[in-house]
């Protein structure tokens, strides 16, 4: 028996009850994982409330980790008992140990370790289909980035700084702004105290924005679509805020002949062959000194509650990592 944080019904933070359970040894295609670091990433709380519901319960959420290779099953190429290992789907990393299709997974360099590995493989790998394929960001790129101080954020806006493009950050304080600034935005918005359409205007000069990337959702709509310049497109990929509702898809033509875009890191990483690119691209920017994973917080995973309120009151900054 390994213990894992699980829910029996979705609601708050209270739901998440740290339970003993068995995890059975590795069918065909499977390999067995001891958990040495469990990322916190925001679409957790989701899967806790039901906004994403998980199908049966009682489940284990969670869907990034990292950690050791201790058992394989049949019909696994590649890896052995040893070998550290890193994943960001599919659900159920909230555990001491765990069974995950071995195609899921992907080895971690000997230069990054566990926290790190396991603080940046959903951000990271969000920040790279976002940058690199959703909307492809070079040197004649602005943009703007709402949470430039969150976990996918702060990777985010590093990457697109070593691609060189102009980045407009959203904050909600002045210690996220400062934290911003130091990771790679050139200009900084405190929302609370400013309005962001009316600086994105001004420091555009009127041009607006190439793209917007909105992990914020309820809150930033529809002023986001203002902020974009004629046939610009706003990147939705989040929802920190609440789910957009009521999209009127006309809103498009009025403001720009617009682009809009409801991605997903599953789509873009759905087979081995893109899982490793984007995995590989992540590593090579990290292993670069390009961008840095800031592990700012880390609980127990059996304190997994008390992550998940601060996270949702906007505590944390970076990645956070639950220790097993």
């Amino acid at each position: 028996m390994v213990h894992a944080i699980r829910i029996h019904a979705y609601g708050g933070p209270e739901e998440l009850k740290w339970e003993a359970v068995e995890i059975g040894e590795p069918g065909d295609g499977q390999i067995r994982i001891r958990h040495t670091a469990v990322g916190l990433n925001y679409i957790d709380t989701y899967h806790r409330t039901g906004l994403y519901p998980v199908g049966d319960l009682p489940a284990t959420i969670g869907m990034e980790g990292a950690g050791e290779v201790i058992a394989i099953g049949p019909n696994v190429p590649g890896l052995k008992v040893g070998d550290r290992v890193a994943y960001a789907n599919p659900m159920g990393s909230y555990a001491e140990e765990r069974l995950i299709p071995a195609d899921r997974v992907v080895k971690v360099p000997d230069s990054i370790d566990d926290q790190t590995a396991a603080a940046m493989m959903l951000q990271g790998m969000t920040a790279r289909y976002l940058l690199r394929m959703t909307f492809p960001v070079d040197a004649n790129t602005t943009l703007l980035f709402h949470a430039a101080a969150g976990g996918v954020g702060l990777i985010a806006c590093q990457w697109a700084k070593y691609l060189g493009a102009t980045i407009i950050g959203t904050v909600g304080s002045q210690d996220k702004a400062e934290l911003a600034k130091a990771h790679g935005c050139t200009h900084v918005i405190n929302y609370r105290i400013e309005n962001f359409v009316d600086r994105v205007k001004e420091i555009t000069e009127g041009r607006g924005c190439d793209v917007v990337y909105d992990g914020v959702g309820k809150d930033t709509f529809p002023a986001s679509l203002d902020c974009l310049r004629p046939r610009g497109m706003w990147v939705s990929f989040g929802n920190a805020s609440g789910p957009v509702t009521g999209f009127d898809i006309g809103l498009l033509g009025q403001k720009g002949s617009l682009f809009a875009t409801r991605p997903s890191l599953f789509a873009y990483t759905s087979t081995r062959e893109d899982l490793e690119a984007c995995a590989n691209d992540l590593f090579d920017v990290v292993t670069a000194g390009h961008v840095k994973i800031n592990v700012n917080q880390t609980y127990p995973l059996s304190a997994a509650a008390d992550a998940h309120r601060d996270l949702e009151a906007r505590k944390t900054t970076g990645s956070t990592v639950l220790v097993p």
